[in-house]
């Protein structure tokens, strides 16, 4: 497998959580470009273009000297300095910076950050989807149960590249509200998904296990 279709595959599989940060260490400025033919095709033809890939690599660079910093508060500031010559390269910005602020434990700092990115109706919408994931991933003082839900489910709606990702936590928040029954359900249809992901798959057996549920003659 090359060297980017092993992190596309990352990205792909723990988007939901805050490992960007590793991804970005371990794959230098080529995350960049990846990241973008991950939540945006037609973003990445561009950025494919000779002069645009040596902006990106820049780009990449600059992030890649900022999460190499161990303090956290020095990450903070040198991801803010780091500059972005477009929307896109904003975004990837902002989410990383989310997953700084998700580490200090900040989570209604994360909303607001990420909202002038879900709300850039010029961007492409993968990026605003990633971003309102991201969002209400760390919602919980931010957003009742029901708003979160409500933001789950539309990317949960057919075609959006988050939604398997987006099931998972609406089972999550099945459970939390005790409709076991309805989280039972939901995981197992995931089981039978076509975009379930490894990873995926194994959290969503893991988790109907603790539920109680014989995997032993499911998938």
């Amino acid at each position: 497998m090359s060297e980017t279709d092993s992190f596309i595959d990352e990205v792909t599989e723990e988007v939901r959580r805050d490992r960007l940060f590793g991804l970005m260490r371990r794959y230098g400025w080529i995350a960049v470009l990846v990241v973008l033919l991950v939540v945006g095709g037609a973003a990445y033809r561009e950025y494919s273009r000779a002069s645009q890939q040596a902006a990106a690599q820049a780009l990449g660079d600059a992030l890649l000297a900022a999460l190499d910093n161990p303090d956290i508060a020095a990450r903070s500031t040198a991801l803010g300095q780091v500059q972005s010559n477009s929307a896109e390269a904003v975004a990837i910005v902002a989410i990383l910076q989310a997953g700084v602020l998700a580490e200090e434990g900040k989570s209604a700092d994360i909303f607001q950050l990420l909202q002038p990115i879900v709300d850039n109706q010029s961007l492409n919408q993968d990026y605003r989807d990633l971003a309102h994931f991201k969002q209400l991933l760390h919602a919980d003082e931010v957003l009742d149960a029901a708003q979160r839900t409500e933001g789950f489910q539309v990317l949960a709606e057919p075609g959006k590249p988050l939604r398997v990702l987006a099931e998972e936590q609406l089972a999550l928040l099945e459970l939390q509200a005790g409709d076991q029954g309805a989280a039972i359900n939901r995981l197992n249809a995931l089981l039978e998904d076509a975009d379930l992901t490894q990873n995926l798959q194994q959290r969503t057996r893991q988790l109907l296990i603790a539920l109680g549920q014989d995997m032993t003659n499911g998938n």
